[in-house]
């Protein structure tokens, strides 16, 4: 009998909504693309409703709902943690406990009445069954499950769950001629305090970012600075073992028990105070971002290793927030022992809502029969790369679709100037507008889940232009001069480029640029001052490092950015272009066309392509620039 499963995160950061039925993804997508507030956590009622709409069902309907995390247990582990630290810490526990008393500790009643107000439906009507996932649990379901490997090792760093900071399981299946049963069995974990995630934040926070947003800046300023404190880290802040595991000395950190990361005892012993918000960055946080990644990149690969003799498996899945770190994710797929690497796209907290579904089909309902319905064993799936790298997460366009009737509507109701171009002479028009150094806001089809932007929802622009990565990080996304740009490349073509042959279809791996299309610079130059080097052929999407974080497109899942791709080739030679996420600093990606036209008028972008309505910016009324520009984004 057919199951509908509803899957959710929320009320820490990023929450989402997903909806699997039969071991199928309908739905999954963040909140923050409806609201429009950048990492939303509260209840997620409009990505619920669209997971809902594309199941064609009421919430009635759904055979269970599923939280990705057991709030009781993160209690437990709160209250232990401030009573073996007091009094140290009142002033953070009688900050957190209303909410706790208010909310979280009574979580399933909030549900329920969140539930019951999204459906209009009073106390009588029963609603489906709410079951709850751990939070480990649930991000090994979103990198297994969903992965397409019938067997595979499982790892889920993060900064916290409910106890469990690192994880790693084994996944298994069983396959029928009308059943598929999936399983993870634990393996090993590691507990709060003691966080690979947590240590990474540490350092985002005292260089100036903001925790839970910023540690990505913290990896792209990595290449600008020296490993000089690597040995500092090891010596006093963390005890690494030959098998991965390690241990964080707690008499530097505050984030245990108090409202920051970092103590003063942390701040003495690299020489000064956490950087401000927003502060200019020096040479100082280019080092110690530098230290923690290399940091971070030993500590992972041990850790693989280990997992191997524990789980000799060929094939290696990765979620949690720590999964994104594209660069340690390189050295994985390279150095590791494990010869297929699928990384959850959506790694951190709203995966979780999708891997509880997972977790709900797979272990509580046991893969149940579909009746009429033969299941085939996941290798044989519709894949990137049939044999190495299957995938059933559909590319991870999973979100809203709008089409020309609801996207003319919009422009209409703006006045604004359009024109609709055939297909046969879209992308030759778009390709002449990249060729000619244009910045293309490029909208197209169902939204991306996750972090990415993958050809959805994305910025496009030509590599091959020197002026390319500042043009868009100061006038377009105004951001950090020092953010690196990630390169789409035609799937076929990614070795011809870069020192990779694997299919990286979610932007979470980085690998060189080919050795042959680098040119040589200037060793002298430190820091900021090697961004004014023109690096390689490609010096919009080459990092300081010869590095680029790649997106390889593939015609089976986003027909129409490998279509743009092949143009662009056909035209110019060249099969790469300039992706990133179509937004400005301070919001989320853009979801809907009110959105991107918004951001379009707003940022120095010269053209919007939204399905095949193409719009100028020189064609576009002032007065409709100017308001679009008067919108003020929270800066992050």
């Amino acid at each position: 009998m057919s199951k509908t499963i509803l899957g959710i995160s929320a009320y820490y950061h990023d929450s989402a909504a997903s909806i699997v039925r039969d071991g199928e993804i309908i739905a999954a997508l963040q909140e923050e693309r409806f609201t429009r507030l950048k990492h939303d956590p509260r209840f997620p009622k409009r990505a619920i409703e669209f997971c809902l709409q594309q199941a064609q069902c009421d919430l009635t309907d759904l055979d269970a709902i599923i939280f990705y995390d057991k709030p009781l247990l993160k209690f437990e582990r709160l209250l232990e943690t401030y009573f073996a630290n007091a009094p140290k810490g009142i002033k953070s526990f009688i900050r957190a406990m209303p909410i706790w008393l208010k909310e979280k500790l009574y979580l399933k009643s909030v549900l329920r009445s969140e539930f019951r107000a999204l459906a209009g439906i009073d106390k009588k009507t029963k609603l489906p069954k709410l079951l709850f996932s751990e939070h480990h649990l649930s991000h090994a379901g979103s990198a297994f499950f969903p992965s397409g490997f019938d067997e595979a090792a499982v790892l889920c760093l993060d900064g916290v769950g409910e106890w469990a900071t690192s994880t790693a399981w084994h996944g298994t299946s069983k396959t029928s001629a009308s059943k598929q049963t999936k399983e993870l069995k634990p393996i090993w974990e590691i507990q709060f305090p003691h966080s690979l995630g947590l240590l990474y934040s540490a350092f985002t926070y005292y260089c100036g970012f903001r925790v839970n947003s910023g540690e990505y800046k913290l990896m792209g300023l990595a290449p600008y600075g020296e490993p000089k404190y690597v040995d500092l880290i090891f010596e006093h802040l963390v005890t690494l073992n030959e098998d991965g595991s390690f241990a964080l000395n707690m008499d530097y950190f505050d984030y245990a028990t108090g409202s920051r990361m970092v103590n003063k005892k942390f701040e003495d012993l690299f020489g000064g105070k956490a950087l401000p918000r927003d502060s200019k960055i020096g040479q100082k946080q280019m080092d110690l971002a530098r230290s923690i990644q290399v940091v971070t990149e030993e500590i992972v690969l041990k850790i693989v290793s280990h997992l191997h003799s524990l789980v000799p498996s060929d094939n290696l899945c990765l979620a949690g927030g720590v999964a994104l770190n594209c660069v340690a994710n390189g050295r994985i797929q390279n150095e590791s022992p494990y010869k297929n690497i699928w990384i959850q796209p959506a790694a951190g907290d709203a995966g979780g809502s999708l891997g509880a579904a997972f977790v709900a089909w797979h272990h509580y309902f046991n893969g149940c029969e579909v009746e009429g319905k033969e299941v085939e064993s996941t290798k044989k799936a519709a894949s990137l790369d049939k044999e190495t790298n299957p995938d059933n997460m559909k590319g991870g366009y999973l979100g809203p679709s709008f089409s020309n009737d609801e996207i003319l509507a919009v422009l209409n109701e703006q006045s604004l100037d359009y024109q609709i171009v055939s297909e046969n002479n879209l992308y030759q028009q778009v390709s002449e507008y990249l060729q000619d150094g244009n910045v293309v806001g490029w909208f197209q089809g169902k939204m991306e889940f996750g972090p990415r932007s993958l050809g959805n929802r994305s910025i496009i622009g030509d590599p091959r232009n020197s002026k390319m990565q500042s043009t868009m990080n100061l006038k377009i996304k105004y951001r950090e001069s020092f953010r690196p740009f990630a390169p789409a490349v035609l799937a076929e073509d990614v070795d011809k480029y870069f020192e990779q042959s694997t299919p990286s279809p979610y932007m979470l791996l980085v690998a060189n640029v080919k050795k042959d299309l680098c040119l040589d610079t200037d060793d002298s130059l430190f820091g900021i001052e090697k961004l004014k080097q023109k690096r390689s052929s490609l010096p919009a999407i080459t990092h300081v490092d010869y590095s680029a974080r790649i997106q390889t497109v593939h015609q089976e899942t986003n027909p129409e950015f490998h279509k743009l791709l092949t143009e662009f080739k056909q035209k110019t030679g060249c099969s790469v272009l300039v992706n990133t996420s179509f937004n400005v600093r301070g919001e989320p990606p853009v979801c809907s066309p009110e959105d991107a036209i918004r951001c379009f008028l707003a940022t120095e972008m010269d053209y919007l392509v939204m399905n095949n309505i193409v719009l100028a910016k020189d064609a576009q009324p002032k007065d409709a620039i100017e308001k679009a520009k008067s919108i003020k984004f929270e800066m992050d």
